[in-house]
C-alpha cells in the first residue's frame, strides 16, 4: 500500500540501494549517469545499448562500486525492451528507477523519407511507450517507482533544421507528462530530462553545439549532476540549461514574438542544418 505520507516526513527520492536501468548507457548522457548511479550507492545498475560492446566497458568500469551488469538493447523494438525488464528483475529485483535514455537526431524537414521518420518515432517516442509498458505494472503493484525520460530542450522549444527531432522530442515530452498527470497519485514518479548541448556523439559534427550551444555546451558529468539534484527534488522537468526555462515562458507569454525569434536562428544557423533530399 502507498505511504501518503511520505513527503510530509521530508523522504525525497535517493539513488542509494535503488536498482537502476539505463538505456542508451555505453556513451554520453548514458553513460554519465551509469556512471554517477553507482557512485551514489545505486544497488545495481543496468547497462542497456544497441553497443553491447560499449555496454560491457561501462559496465566493468562501474562494478567496483556497484553490481552492474550489460545488455544489448534495440530500444525500437518492444520484445527487448521487454526482455531487458525481466532480466533485470531476475537478477536484482524489483526497478526502482528506469531511464529511458536513448534517443536519435534525423536532420531536415517533410521532405524526410517515410523510413527514417518512422526509425526515429520509434527510436525518440515509443521507446518511452514500450518502457512504461514493461516497468509499470511491479512499480503500480508496489505503490511506487520512478521513470526518467530522455527528451530535449526542442520538446519545450523546437529544433533549427530538424523537423523529424523536434517533432519526436514534442511527443516524448507529451506522453511524460501523461504518465504523470495518470500516476502521480500512484506513486509514480515521472521526470523528463531537456538539455540544450551536451558534448556527446549526437553534437560532434556540429560547431560548439549549433543552435542548442547557444547557452554552453556541457559536459555529460555536468547534466547527471543536475539528474540527482532534480532526482531527489522529485520535479517534472529536468533543465541542465537552466535558460531553457526562460526561453519556455516566454513561449507562452507571446507565441508569434518568439517564433520571430526562432526564424532569427534559423537564418543564423540555416547552412549548418542543410540537408540533401532522400
Amino acid at each position: 500500500m502507498q505511504d501518503d505520507t511520505r513527503h510530509q516526513r521530508g523522504m525525497r527520492m535517493k539513488i542509494k540501494d535503488k536498482v537502476i536501468v539505463v538505456t542508451g548507457g555505453a556513451s554520453g548522457i548514458g553513460k554519465a549517469l551509469c556512471e554517477r548511479f553507482a557512485e551514489e550507492g545505486a544497488s545495481a545498475v543496468v547497462v542497456s545499448d544497441l553497443n553491447q560492446e560499449g555496454a560491457e566497458a561501462v559496465a566493468r568500469s562501474i562494478a567496483s562500486k556497484t553490481r552492474a551488469l550489460a545488455m544489448r538493447t534495440d530500444v525500437s523494438k518492444e520484445a527487448d525492451i521487454q526482455a531487458l525488464v525481466k532480466a533485470t528483475i531476475e537478477e536484482f529485483g524489483p526497478i526502482d528507477l528506469f531511464c529511458s535514455n536513448a534517443g536519435i537526431f534525423v536532420p531536415g524537414g517533410e521532405e524526410v523519407g517515410d523510413e527514417k521518420w518512422q526509425s526515429i518515432w520509434d527510436i525518440n517516442v515509443m521507446s518511452h511507450i514500450y518502457a512504461s509498458r514493461a516497468v509499470l505494472p511491479g512499480m503500480l503493484e508496489r505503490g511506487e517507482g520512478y521513470l526518467l525520460n530522455t527528451a530535449s530542450a526542442a520538446g519545450l522549444l523546437s529544433q533549427i533544421g530538424s523537423a523529424p527531432y523536434a517533432v519526436t522530442k514534442h511527443a516524448a515530452v507529451g506522453f511524460a507528462e501523461w504518465l504523470s498527470i495518470s500516476y502521480g497519485n500512484r506513486g509514480i514518479k515521472v521526470s523528463v530530462l531537456c538539455p540544450q548541448a551536451v558534448r556527446t556523439q549526437m553534437t560532434a559534427g556540429t560547431s560548439g553545439g549549433g543552435v542548442a550551444g547557444v547557452d554552453g555546451m556541457l559536459e555529460p558529468e555536468q547534466l547527471a549532476q543536475t539528474v540527482i539534484d532534480t532526482l531527489e527534488a522529485e520535479t517534472f522537468l529536468v533543465l541542465p540549461h537552466p535558460e531553457v526555462l526562460t526561453y519556455i515562458q516566454r513561449k507562452s507569454t507571446d507565441y508569434d514574438r518568439w517564433l520571430t525569434g526562432m526564424r532569427r536562428l534559423q537564418d543564423r544557423y540555416s547552412d549548418q542544418y542543410r540537408t540533401k533530399p532522400d
